[in-house]
């Protein structure tokens, strides 16, 4: 780095520029590519052009020097520059001044070299902008924690770290156009709330100095959207920024990206068309219908199945389970099948455990869990023809949960008495129990439709169809500080 800032001073010492405002380029590295394909060895143009590009190989030797930039997407095209074209200072400064990592600029006819390999064969050259940090060693492979640290650094060096930003950005523009073509309109909505609701998590607390007011961070996108929907927006959705106080590993990030979509007229079963559609349109943006996953190869065209959750744990146990079966025997089935459960938890709780560790893991096609209890979703809608259950779902893929949905609570009573259940737990001391959201209540007293709702971590999809962990598929994931 000392050497690389000698480099920096002496340029700008002698009158140079070892950060320009601007170059003369007038062609990308893939331009060029797609503009010169077919050129034979040796071959040369008259054609000139002005590229730039950052340095990830130089080679220099007496007459002769070659170098390999590289621009954003990872294409790559060789420069050279002889003492014949460029003069002696020029190709000295170039020996004398030009690292790895810097980007330069360099002018000049398109040909082919001896060896067949298109290149630019410089009239002159710039440096765009002197790296003074020493990038990554190429051919070595980085940990993860240094790739997600350096994520930049990542980028420059790594290709597969490129393609899953712009898989990401495929997927998300896939996702939109399924919403879109379905007539949803995309809202933005605060992120900055009094009152945290709408999923059952711990929030971040931060302090409004305007109004001197104690406001949260929103943990779900859920009670703005329904009210946009009371007000007549019969389809909305919102893809954004939740903010959830919680743990840390390979499948949780404190922040991350929500999808949440309302459908006015619809219920469970609608708005489950909706999460499959969008599935599709993003493995068909994408390429395949199946995918590979850890668990296998996981057919999307296959049926997806809808079962039960009582029905699953009664197969995986060996004997029928129901709502009604006693907290002693959830736990009994529990210790035999090796799930670690606090025994102070709730009978429902208990079995929610249960189902998330012996029947998730097991399914590897596509399957809508269904006909929950109530405690697993306070915002559901109580099920049509069950006692005791709602009308919700998780749709779980290659083992693991990939979206909720539910036939939402529009009866402004009985939403009252859920919150106030919930705010009650609050009070008692459970951190992730929702508070009793007035303006929510007195939105859905003007009277809001039917309606079908679901949420999906957008990071959870992409890691599905790029096997990558959470801390890959999130640009700059969050991290315990550097010592």
């Amino acid at each position: 780095m000392r050497i690389r800032r000698d480099k920096r001073d002496r340029i700008i010492a002698a009158g140079g520029q070892a950060y320009p405002v601007s170059v003369a380029r007038t062609h990308g590295l893939a331009e060029v590519r797609a503009g010169w394909t077919g050129l034979e060895a040796g071959e040369e143009t008259q054609d000139v052009v002005g590229v730039g590009g950052r340095v990830v190989f130089v080679r220099n030797t007496g007459k002769l020097a070659f170098a390999t930039l590289q621009e954003g997407d990872g294409t790559r095209l060789q420069v050279m520059l002889s003492l014949a074209e460029v003069g002696e200072d020029a190709l000295a400064a170039w020996k004398s001044d030009v690292d790895l990592g810097d980007h330069v600029f360099v002018e000049g006819r398109v040909v082919s070299s001896r060896r067949g390999e298109l290149s630019v064969m410089a009239t002159r050259w710039e440096m765009a902008s002197k790296a003074l940090r020493p990038l990554p060693v190429l051919h070595k492979e980085l940990s993860e924690e240094s790739r997600v640290r350096q994520r930049y650094a990542d980028l420059v060096v790594r290709q597969e770290a490129r393609d899953l930003v712009r898989t990401k950005a495929s997927a998300l523009r896939a996702i939109r156009g399924v919403l879109e073509d379905q007539g949803y309109l995309e809202v933005e909505t605060p992120v900055l709330q009094l009152v945290h609701g709408g999923a059952a998590a711990r929030p971040f607390r931060t302090h409004l100095n305007a109004f001197d007011q104690d406001m949260v961070l929103r943990i779900a996108l859920e009670l703005p959207l329904k009210k946009a929907v009371v007000g007549g927006v019969d389809r909305v959705y919102e893809m954004g920024r939740i903010f959830r106080n919680e743990g840390v590993d390979a499948t949780h990030s404190p922040e991350f990206t929500m999808l949440e979509a309302y459908q006015a007229w619809g219920d469970q079963t609608s708005i489950a068309a909706l999460l499959r559609d969008i599935y599709l349109g993003v493995a068909d943006a994408l390429g395949s219908r199946q995918v590979e996953t850890p668990a296998g190869t996981v057919d999307l065209d296959t049926e997806w199945r809808w079962l039960p959750v009582y029905d699953a744990v009664s197969e995986a146990v060996g004997e029928p389970v129901t709502i009604d079966t006693p907290k002693e025997t959830l736990l009994a089935h529990a210790e035999r099948h090796g799930v670690d459960v606090d025994p102070g938890l709730e009978k429902d709780r208990v079995f929610l455990e249960l189902l998330g560790e012996v029947v998730e893991p097991t399914l590897l096609q596509p399957t809508f869990l269904c006909d929950y209890p109530a405690i697993a979703q306070p915002l559901a809608r109580p099920h049509r023809s069950a006692e005791g259950l709602i009308e919700a779902w998780d749709l779980v893929i290659g083992g693991v949960e990939r979206g909720t949905g539910f036939s939402e609570l529009v009866d402004p009573v009985v939403q009252r008495q859920v919150l106030t259940d919930q705010s009650m737990r609050a009070a008692g001391g459970d951190p992730e129990a929702m508070e009793l959201d007035e303006d929510f209540l007195r939105a859905l007293e003007y009277g809001a439709p039917p309606m079908g709702g679901l949420g999906f971590g957008v990071d959870r999809l992409v890691m599905f169809f790029t096997n990558a962990s959470i801390r890959e598929t999130i640009l700059f994931p969050h991290l315990k500080p550097e010592a």
